[in-house]
């Protein structure tokens, strides 16, 4: 199965998104960056997933995260679904603080291991799993976390886990369990 290790450079895909057609690395630019997919648009877990990255995107800039989304569907379904997620958060006249890349060919998810092969769509077609990778600057794999598409995130732990990463990338430490 393919996938990415800790310290292995990060692909720089070409993609299409809800902001245009990207290139990884140029997307990231300087900064760090978290990449989240989704099995489906309009599905309710996914839905509160997204809409909780929302409501902590001003947390993920504070540490100079760039935040970038993926699901199976068209950028035209993202673009609706994104105002169902900012409804969710009672801000539906906002726009989603970061964009989501369009894989409805499932050549990316195939590319970076993300495909869940217990659950499957209406024609049988594995959906993407709950993949959450975190990027340095440096373009390279810092964390990988692999949740079936049946368990929602924790971004709160998410965030917890950019600051150990982020720390101990400037200092010879470590983190301990539960640190904040």
């Amino acid at each position: 199965m393919p996938g990415l290790l800790l310290g292995d450079e990060f692909p720089n895909f070409e993609a299409n998104t809800t902001i245009g057609t990207i290139k990884f690395h140029d997307f990231l630019g300087s900064s760090w960056g978290i990449l989240f997919s989704h099995p489906k648009d309009f599905t309710p877990v996914c839905t509160t997933e997204l809409a909780r990255a929302a409501k902590l995107s001003e947390e993920f800039k504070k540490r100079d995260v760039k935040m970038i989304a993926l699901s199976i569907d068209s950028v035209e379904d993202h673009c609706s679904w994104s105002k169902d997620v900012m409804a969710l958060n009672a801000e539906p006249k906002r726009p989603l603080p970061y964009p989501i890349i369009a894989d409805d060919k499932r050549q990316l998810s195939v590319q970076l291991g993300m495909l869940d092969p217990d659950e499957l769509d209406k024609d049988g077609i594995p959906l993407t799993a709950r993949c959450v990778f975190v990027i340095g600057p440096d373009k390279k794999l810092k964390l990988s976390i692999l949740y079936p598409a049946t368990t929602g995130r924790n971004f709160d732990e998410l965030l917890r886990v950019i600051d150990s990463l982020q720390l101990t990338a400037q200092k010879k430490v470590a983190t301990p369990v539960d640190w904040k």
